[in-house]
This record gives structure tokens, sequence and C-alpha cells, in this order.
């Protein structure tokens, strides 16, 4: 039984647990992979690592403040703090972000795969409309990070990537996943939706021959 039972439905320790059980039947979240974190004020709620996502219950959260302290342990001392830590507070320290997700999805690893270079380019798709001030006529570039044996290596080149375009709230990594966030939870899952459908829709659009950096055709 849950030892917090008085939270409000989107107070982060029932958001996050109900999240990881959605991502998990998205396939996002399958074999322990993947995390999620959100904050509240000056607190930063995150998943652990290692354990099934869909069965995360509230009092498995950490709770650390902005200077990454743990403010808050989980209940079970077995429990291990995200590998994602260090790219999750790139996204707080970068972007004052209210919530970052990392998926596993095999729309993303794929999309990364068939894309050379180091930026994903998509244009003219409705979905576009859904990412943070764009619409369906801009082609919108989604940075490319090569993947390391440990997840905490990849801070830099997260980092470096953020910075170079400013304009987008996602880093691929080849082979890996994605990193998405937003304003709040709700820009950070519908930003990560959008952008799985998007990559989806990338490698099928290769698989076709058409190639997703290119408007369409005008028609008379």
């Amino acid at each position: 039984m849950s030892e917090f039972p008085h939270l409000a439905e989107e107070h982060p320790r029932t958001l996050i647990p109900a999240l990881c059980r959605q991502f998990y039947l998205q396939g996002w979240f399958t074999g322990t992979g993947g995390g999620i974190s959100v904050r509240l004020r000056d607190r930063v709620y995150i998943a652990p690592t290692g354990v099934q996502k869909e069965r995360i219950r509230s009092e498995d959260l950490f709770v650390l403040d902005r200077q990454r302290n743990i403010v808050e342990a989980p209940v079970d001392e077995h429990l291990r703090l995200s590998a994602c830590l260090p790219l999750f507070y790139n996204a707080y320290d970068g972007r004052d972000a209210g919530a970052v997700l990392h998926s596993h999805s095999r729309h993303a690893v794929l999309a990364t795969m068939l894309t050379e270079g180091d930026v994903l380019r998509i244009t003219h798709l409705e979905m576009l409309k859904g990412l943070r001030g764009k619409g369906y006529h801009d082609v919108v570039e989604i940075p490319i990070i090569e993947n390391t044996a440990h997840e905490c290596d990849l801070t830099e080149a997260m980092a470096d990537a953020m910075a170079r375009h400013p304009d987008v709230d996602a880093v691929l990594v080849r082979r890996h996943g994605i990193y998405v966030w937003g304003s709040d939870w709700r820009q950070a899952k519908t930003q990560a939706e959008c952008l799985d459908y998007l990559c989806a829709a990338a490698v099928d659009m290769r698989r076709l021959g058409f190639d997703p950096t290119v408007p369409p055709p005008a028609r008379s």
C-alpha cells in the first residue's frame, strides 16, 4: 500500500508511476529501460534505475534539490538513482524544464540509424505542430549524438547539442533512444509522443522512397 495516499493526481509521486505504466505499454520503457523525471518547484522527482518501470510505486522515487542532492530516498534501500540524472539536469539547468523523459522507442532508434550526420530533419508533416513553436511548413532539426557505453558519458555531448539547437526540446542518441523535455509534464509528454510519431513517419517514408526533408511537390 502506498505511503502517500493523500497525494493529488498530478503530484509527481502519483504522476510518475502513472506515466511509467503508460509509456511501458507504448513500448518505450521495456526491460527496465527508459526514465522520467518531474520537477515541482525546487524539487526534482526521479524514477529509479534497473527496475520494472510499469511496477514503480510512489514510495520508489528519489527526490533531489536543484543542486542534485538527495533530499528524500525511496523506502526500498536497494533502489538506485537513475543513470539519466546528469542528462535530466541538462534540461533542468539549461532550459528550466519542468519534466524530462528518456525513451528507448524503436522508432527513435531506427530514425537515427537511417540518418547520416548529426541531425534528423523533417518537414511538412501535421504532427510538427505539436512541437514548441513549430508548424507544418517548418524544417525541424533534431540533433543526434553518438551513443556511449555508459549513460553519464552522454552528458557533455547532449549539452553541446542543446546549445546548438535552442529551438527544439529533444536530443536523439544513435542506436539508443531520445531525451525530450518541456516546460511541464504535459508539454514534455506531448512533444515526446509527437516526436515518436515523426520518427516513425521518417522511417516509413525512407522505406517507401520519400525524403522526409523535402516538401511535397506543389499541386496545380
